[in-house]
């Protein structure tokens, strides 16, 4: 099985030698957790659970574009949420993507993310 990093200047920069943005194996795009952080100043930008899931999900699409993917070819989508009360708010912004066929989805609520943020989303998309 080959794999290879998808690297963006588009989305925050990953965390050298630790992960990678996303890997490309076997037609598949494996995109790391994106956080609400703004590519250019790699801060966490300020607002609100729908403010931020827009961000995680702009930065989820610089890399899914940078490996030859899109929005509409993700296939699993997992999001963490430092407080479930934020679901619906979350997902305000969470149905204006992906078009009229859903990935299949995880929410889950967990006790802290980095940068304390709000908010974490990964996906999985199949290659164009």
């Amino acid at each position: 099985m080959g794999k290879e990093a998808v690297v963006t200047d588009k989305a925050p920069k990953a965390l050298p030698g630790i992960y990678s943005q996303a890997i490309v194996a076997n037609g598949f795009v494996y995109c790391s957790g994106c956080v609400p952080m703004d590519a250019a100043t790699m801060r966490l930008i300020p607002g609100d659970i729908q403010a931020h899931t827009h961000q995680c999900i702009k930065n989820l699409k610089a890399v899914l574009e940078a490996a030859g993917s899109s929005l509409e070819h993700v296939v699993e989508v997992n999001v963490f949420l430092a407080d479930m009360g934020d679901f619906a708010k979350m997902n305000e912004i969470y149905t204006q993507y992906w078009g009229d066929v859903k990935p299949a989805r995880t929410c889950v609520a967990v006790k802290t993310l980095p940068g304390n943020t709000d908010v974490e989303i990964k996906c999985v998309a199949v290659l164009k």
